[in-house]
């Protein structure tokens, strides 16, 4: 069995994230898509997106449900904010895959699912997305995980317990063990009970990386390496938090790190956040949109000395 790598700061200190430069500019610093929100909850998008940029990605592309496009437009204007076609239940129509695969090869990590509805529709969107974003860092977070449901018989393949989706290059999922009991079909229960046994079976099963939340988060690879996280405050249980967490890596993935190594730091970037608000505000009580505003002065003090 894989041995299990608790992350610390000084695991993360070992593990420095891709720097750049002294002259380097915004493209050098990478450039992340962040595809979601919608009529209902435009401020997913923007939440994930403010966190991105905060981890320290260069440029910003937002794709988001064209309703709100103007509103997302304004709240982040170091954005450029493409507006998709929606659906009659809040999900983003298949032209939306040909609008943003104009966008391969310039965006170097993709976000998608914060504040998307519509799951069936979600999920008919990544599957699209992902052969136009091969050998791109791709995060699908909350309602995008559902591609791994998927409904067509040709993306299915038989195996002893039931039929799943295999991606084709490994991704990062961000489930907490209700989305993942919702996906895999399993109990909540059980995954409670065993994380590590359930994030290694689903990343082997998915080929996906798959970052399991929770008050100990269990990082797990398809080939079966585990990391550990422990810390962070029961404040970090407020809406809009998994947006955040979600820009967070995303924007770590778009500086050049490995999905491995931007869910780790992801993750711990997070909990660190949520402890320094709860020290100012008590441990209920700060909002979600505080989190990524900690991030840049935590990254200073994790950086190697």
């Amino acid at each position: 069995m894989a041995q299990l790598r608790e992350i610390t700061a000084a695991t993360l200190r070992e593990w420095p994230l891709p720097q750049p430069s002294f002259d380097g500019d915004k493209e050098v610093r990478g450039h992340i898509l962040v595809v979601g929100g919608a009529r209902e909850m435009p401020g997913a998008v923007i939440l994930a997106a403010t966190a991105a940029l905060r981890a320290g990605a260069g440029k910003l592309t937002i794709a988001t449900a064209a309703s709100v496009a103007p509103l997302v437009a304004l709240a982040i204007p170091e954005s450029r904010v493409i507006g998709l076609a929606e659906t009659a239940g809040g999900g983003f129509t298949l032209d939306a895959a040909r609008k943003l695969g104009e966008l391969h090869g310039k965006a170097d990590a993709v976000l998608v699912g914060p504040g998307m509805q519509d799951e069936a529709a979600t999920a008919e969107l990544v599957h699209a997305l992902l052969p136009r974003f091969a050998g791109t860092r791709l995060i699908l977070d909350a309602g995008a995980m559902a591609a791994v449901r998927p409904r067509e018989p040709h993306l299915l393949e038989e195996t002893e317990d039931r039929a799943h989706f295999r991606f084709a290059e490994p991704v990062l999922l961000t489930p907490h063990a209700g989305e993942l009991a919702h996906l895999g079909g399993w109990k909540k229960e059980e995954i409670a009970d065993a994380p590590q046994d359930a994030a290694r079976r689903a990343a082997a099963q998915w080929n996906a990386v798959v970052a399991l939340k929770g008050a100990t988060t269990v990082i797990a690879a398809p080939g079966g390496t585990l990391w550990q996280h422990q810390g962070g405050n029961v404040g970090l249980a407020i809406s809009g938090s998994g947006d955040a967490l979600a820009g967070i890596i995303a924007g770590l993935a778009a500086r050049g790190a490995s999905l491995e190594q931007a869910a780790a730091w992801g993750v711990a970037l997070h909990a660190s956040a949520g402890e320094q608000l709860s020290i100012r505000f008590g441990v209920l009580g700060y909002l979600a949109r505080e989190i990524s505003a900690e991030v840049p002065a935590l990254l200073r003090t994790l950086a190697p000395a």
